[in-house]
């Protein structure tokens, strides 16, 4: 028998992909699989009829239709169809590695001089390059060409907390002598 018979051929985003649960298997992390072993759980529960599918799916803090996704794809394909499907595979929207580098050149060389804003209407006016403006300063930001901001200090420093509950200072500035006892001249 051999690995090809359990390989799964799926279409997504008008690309045929792979789904190879053997390789899947070997390379998954400890939180993959530890999720996995927590939606089996709560699924048998549910299977066994100790909880109902919409506490099921509220343990789990999806919805109730994604839970009937997750206990068919449970019943097809058993535990193996618990795990992530999207693991090893590319974000469809991850930008091109030749854009990111034409954007970085384009920057050292000829826009140098420019802020982080105007340099993304450069793009998308005169080079056709449409990508969002935080993507453009995180990828200047992390090739060293543009510094970080700095975070904003806190708004308000707190006072320290009285040793007692209720206990509150009081100050007052002005030059009227509010009590008329011992504390000093008598009023009048």
């Amino acid at each position: 028998m051999s690995g090809e018979n359990n390989i799964v051929r799926f279409e997504r985003h008008g690309q045929q992909q792979r789904h190879d649960p053997m390789r899947s298997m070997k390379q998954l992390s400890a939180a993959a699989v530890e999720r996995a072993m927590k939606l089996q759980d709560v699924m048998l529960r549910a299977m066994a009829k100790r909880i109902t599918w919409f506490q099921a799916a509220e343990i789990l803090g999806i919805s109730c239709r994604q839970m009937q996704r997750w206990k068919t794809r449970f019943e097809h394909e058993g535990y193996e169809g618990l795990y992530d499907r999207r693991r090893g595979i590319p974000s469809p929207k991850r930008v091109p590695l030749e854009t990111v580098e034409t954007v970085l050149r384009l920057y050292r060389e000829q826009y140098f001089d420019f802020n982080v804003r105007h340099f993304h209407e450069k793009l998308s006016s005169e080079h056709n390059i449409e990508l969002s403006y935080t993507w453009v300063k995180q990828a200047l930001q992390g090739a060293g060409l543009v510094k970080t901001r700095r975070k904003r200090g806190k708004h308000r420093k707190r006072r320290p907390r009285r040793p007692l509950p209720g206990m509150l200072l009081h100050i007052d500035a002005s030059q009227h002598r509010w009590f008329c006892d011992d504390r000093g001249t008598t009023c009048w």
